[in-house]
């Protein structure tokens, strides 16, 4: 991965300060653009603004990241498949999610189609990354529920 800091007279450091000031506490530009100056910096809350469009996401992933690191160092730490409906520009697509035992999103995948192929395909890249602590959850709705009136063949046969 390239440097993202490479075209920034500013050290990185300070640009991690800037950006993780004020998207780590609740401070309006100018009041961080004040703390920043008080420290010595002297950068104004124009560029604050652009750095947090620019770095935010970049750090928000690295701190994910992170986060999942540490919770599959910890022995109870387990992930779900989700699956559900949505619409995008009046479209119905299937999103496909990796949740945590905490309810963070850690992965999501959107297809067309509700298929085998489609899961499998979201299973393999959310195993890859987050590991084989997964489990399998249905809803309790009646869909979901295993029930062998309907199979045609009895599923426990007497043996009288």
């Amino acid at each position: 991965m390239r440097n993202p800091f490479r075209y920034f007279k500013t050290s990185p450091d300070i640009i991690r300060l800037a950006v993780m000031m004020y998207v780590r506490f609740p401070l309006p530009l100018r009041q961080v653009e004040d703390i920043l100056y008080e420290r010595g910096i002297d950068i104004s809350y124009e560029t604050v603004r652009a750095l947090r469009n620019r770095f935010g996401p970049i750090f928000a992933a690295e701190i994910r990241k992170k986060r999942v690191a540490a919770h599959r160092n910890w022995t109870q730490w387990r992930w779900l498949l989700d699956e559900v409906f949505v619409r995008i520009n009046g479209e119905t697509y299937y999103l496909w999610r990796a949740v945590d035992h905490e309810g963070e999103v850690l992965k999501a995948f959107v297809t067309k189609k509700r298929d085998r192929k489609a899961a499998l395909r979201f299973l393999r890249k959310a195993m890859k990354i987050l590991g084989n602590e997964f489990r399998q959850e249905t809803g309790r709705w009646l869909n979901n529920c295993f029930n062998p009136t309907h199979h045609g063949f009895p599923l426990f046969p007497d043996n009288a």
